[in-house]
């Protein structure tokens, strides 16, 4: 336990949470894959079909979306169990989780809004309870969806192209993630919870938003001066707002999908303890270089 603790260890979560003993998690906070493929370690499902994990081509040359994120083909049955397989790949980490988190303690996992709902499954099924969904709203958002006029123009439909003016093929502009906010049951009341673990309340005073008391909708953007150290980085001041929300100082802090280290970074500058996981040794070696260039308590 000594040795994972304010430190990030390589290696599968899945693997590597049997080492951390039970209920000594005060919060677990992470920015879990999504499986929505949008790069190798988010394809997390057994369909090779390559129209779905090849690229269009306005995805060549751009950061987001490395793999196509839906067929191009229709839809088959190998195309339709993905999200039943990244529910079972969430499985496969939450049984391990939940007997390390203390009684009362909040988990918040970082979500995509297409799959996010089985992870959430997930969670419930080994034992814990949802709380909230929570609207992380961003400042702008990607929007690459087609001109349906000009998809039937390349086809040669001149005139229907015409009759289908103004409608589009895709999404709606993302311009929020969800957060799923569960906890862990506690015996008999909340308050006896605070009492006998420190945790189970929520520090509303010290989360003021504007001055007024925090919502569900955080609108918490990256710094001017933020360096994003990966495609899927998350805000270090939402980061550090959900730890606020939920721990006091001193407090242990979990993230098995730790990524470039934005979770590990927050907990040394508000002097909280954390265990960090990460499977690719790339990222961790910037999160370990990001470590090495703040000082705990600033």
């Amino acid at each position: 336990m000594d040795k994972l603790v304010d430190s990030i260890t390589l290696g599968d979560c899945r693997e590597l949470l049997h080492r951390i003993p039970k209920e000594s998690v005060h919060l677990c906070l992470s920015d879990i894959p999504y499986g929505i493929n949008f790069d190798d370690w988010d394809v997390l499902h057994q369909n090779t079909n390559r129209a779905l994990l090849g690229q269009s081509p306005a995805q060549k040359g751009h950061n987001a979306f490395k793999r196509r994120g839906k067929p191009i083909q229709g839809w088959n049955k190998a195309d339709r169990d993905i999200p039943a397989q990244y529910e079972n790949w969430c499985r496969q980490w939450a049984r391990p989780l939940f007997p390390v988190m203390k009684k009362g303690a909040s988990l918040f996992i970082f979500g995509a809004r297409r799959t996010i709902h089985r992870a959430i499954v997930a969670l419930e099924d080994v034992g814990f309870v949802l709380r909230d969904v929570l609207a992380w709203k961003k400042k702008s958002a990607h929007h690459r969806s087609q001109r349906l006029t000009t998809v039937l123009a390349r086809r040669g439909e001149n005139e229907l192209a015409q009759q289908w003016q103004g409608w589009r093929l895709g999404n709606l502009a993302p311009i929020y993630e969800p957060i799923a906010w569960l906890f862990k049951p506690y015996d008999r009341t909340i308050t006896d919870n605070v009492l006998r673990h420190g945790i189970g309340a929520m520090n509303v005073g010290a989360c003021q938003l504007n001055g007024s008391s925090p919502t569900n909708l955080l609108e918490i953007g990256f710094r001017p001066d933020e360096f994003r150290w990966h495609e899927a980085q998350k805000p270090l001041e939402l980061v550090e707002y959900l730890i606020r929300l939920t721990t006091i100082e001193g407090q242990l802090v979990l993230d098995p999908f730790i990524g470039s280290g934005t979770t590990a970074v927050a907990c040394r500058r508000m002097n909280r303890r954390f265990i960090g996981f990460e499977a690719d040794e790339n990222h961790l070696q910037v999160a370990k270089k990001r470590l090495g260039e703040i000082h705990s308590g600033g």
